[in-house]
């Protein structure tokens, strides 16, 4: 049975775009993924986000991707949100995607905005619409078209709003300004993806994080947040400017490369990459420890 949620925080809202755990050999473990799993909402983090960028969906298989969703369901489905990543290039498949995530018993669906084909914004209209209409579960936007080359236009984003089960946007866009139009507009529970802006979106309107380095700092995200809630905004810049290191850090290089690097220095479950990733040099791993320090974290 999935935790509570509300119309305001339908995922909670401190969330871990969490890795995909490999074997030695590079096949899924998923005896690491369901500790890993543990160890995260023990943390302190209210849901999980698979199959994602950071969880290596480009070179996992769509029966991968289902015993991951199913393995991390039975580990912490209890007491935290599961939602599956579910977002491609291909309507179609983000359609089996969605459906076998359902399946496979997750809470949410996180839809990411087509990459690569650029589709204009009615191909983003119907897109979404069509993965929103393909199951029971509520959906949470995607938009970074940092990866993706198109931006969910704030026009969209306020006519997406309107089906019943679109409930969230995961903001990667880098746009305050845009942000605070489409918040204001739109209703939609609002979550930073961008580990650097979770302050600044908070105070446009944000509710909470869907983050990459609560891998290794939630229970700092957490403060963060309360801190915020509290109205003690001295006290979340003050944390905010502590971690400052460890977002630097965090994104010298591509996140999965250093978050698996940081996930083994702290010995958890995290593994090899899949090519085309590849692991850290011997001197950017001195580096990552020493950002890592600096901001707190213990290793």
């Amino acid at each position: 049975m999935a935790p509570t949620s509300t119309p305001q925080t339908p995922f909670g809202r401190v969330l871990t775009a969490m890795v995909t755990p490999f074997t030695a050999d590079g096949a899924l473990d998923l005896d690491g993924a369901q500790q890993l799993a543990a160890h995260l909402v023990d943390a302190g983090n209210d849901g999980l986000v698979l199959n994602g960028t950071t969880g290596e969906s480009p070179t996992t298989s769509d029966a991968e991707k289902v015993q991951l969703v199913r393995a991390v369901v039975d580990a912490v489905g209890d007491r935290a949100f599961v939602v599956a990543g579910a977002g491609t290039n291909d309507t179609h498949h983000s359609l089996e995607l969605a459906r076998a995530a359902q399946d496979a018993g997750a809470h949410g669906l996180l839809a990411v905005t087509p990459y690569y084909s650029k589709p204009p914004q009615e191909g983003l209209l119907r897109h979404f619409t069509a993965i929103a209409d393909a199951t029971d579960l509520p959906v949470m936007l995607y938009d970074i078209p940092g990866r993706s080359g198109v931006p969910i236009n704030t026009e969209t984003i306020v006519r997406l709003a309107e089906h019943p089960r679109i409930v969230a946007n995961k903001d990667a866009k880098g746009d305050l300004g845009r942000a605070s139009w489409a918040i204001a507009r739109s209703g939609l529970a609002w979550y930073s993806g961008d580990d650097m802006l979770n302050l600044p979106l908070l105070s446009v309107g944000a509710i909470g994080f869907v983050s990459v380095v609560g891998h290794v700092v939630t229970p700092e995200l957490r403060a963060l947040l309360d801190a915020h809630l509290n109205g003690d905004v001295t006290k979340a810049t003050e944390i905010h400017q502590k971690l400052l290191p460890v977002f630097t850090g965090m994104f010298r290089t591509q996140g999965v490369i250093t978050t698996k690097a940081a996930l083994g220095l702290q010995g958890l479950p995290g593994g090899p990459l899949r090519l085309p990733l590849v692991e850290l040099s011997p001197e950017e791993t001195e580096q990552l420890k020493r950002d890592l320090a600096a901001g707190g974290v213990q290793l």
